[in-house]
């Protein structure tokens, strides 16, 4: 516990620099599981990422929950970590659970979609959603239509590449056109399990800010007086959820 209780003072200083102290936001976790990146659940790296995502967790949101999914070729949507509960969470949760499937080739959507349906259809939250996606490279640029369309939501996404994969397509978040806002940045850390926590969680929350200031401004981050008015909104409707995501 005393690690972590370091890693939320580290957040907290990066949280009064960047004037975020008074957000409430939900984090979400998604681990790339694909054969690549084997070394990184074995020699102790995801546990560690795990854990400092989980500091940051714990000061964004009032529960302190870190929602959490895992992917290859197929995706897991896991038990969510706290403070209660981190310790040995890769080995025990993922690693040595057989109906986790593991190790296989990546494909990205599928988690994407499971994500977007988590937060806007089954637990639907003025609060917005700030989302970590660890990637070791070929990210498939099929994940193009679920930025573009979901910027129109209160979900921000955080691509943080790590290792020495190819990242071409990654790198050209920001130029994505045809957005209400810029709602995905990309981050490259070669060697994650040795940049500092200070500097993690300065380039973690690097756009966030400036994402959630303009959300704010365009509606897409809505003010808490107005919950019960927009919870009635987000009711389901005959369209289905994915038609509404991509307008059909």
């Amino acid at each position: 516990m005393a690690t972590i209780d370091l890693q939320k003072k580290s957040v907290k200083v990066v949280l009064e620099k960047k004037n975020l102290v008074k957000v409430t936001a939900r984090v979400g976790l998604v681990l790339d599981i694909t054969g690549s990146m084997r070394n990184f659940y074995k020699n102790g790296t995801v546990q560690k990422v795990v854990e400092r995502i989980l500091a940051m967790a714990s000061l964004f949101d009032d529960d302190g929950v870190l929602d959490v999914w895992v992917y290859d070729n197929e995706f897991s949507r896991l038990k969510p970590v706290t403070e209660r509960d981190f310790e040995g969470y890769v080995d025990r949760i993922i690693l040595e659970d057989e109906l986790v499937h593991k190790f296989g080739r990546n494909d990205e959507p599928p988690v994407m979609k499971d994500v977007l349906k988590k937060y806007l259809e089954e637990d639907p939250s003025l609060d917005p959603a700030y989302i970590v996606f660890i990637n070791d490279g070929g990210c498939k640029k099929s994940i193009k239509p679920l930025i573009e369309n979901s910027a129109k939501y209160p979900i921000f996404w955080q691509f943080v590449g790590i290792g020495n994969g190819n990242f071409d397509f990654l790198r050209k978040l920001d130029t994505l056109e045809g957005r209400v806002v810029d709602n995905a940045n990309f981050l490259y850390i070669e060697e994650i399990d040795k940049i500092s926590d200070d500097q993690l969680y300065n380039a973690l929350l690097t756009e966030f800010p400036s994402w959630l200031e303009e959300a704010k401004q365009k509606g897409i981050v809505q003010a808490k007086k107005t919950e019960q008015k927009l919870s009635a909104q987000q009711e389901p409707n005959k369209q289905g959820f994915f038609g509404k995501l991509f307008g059909r």
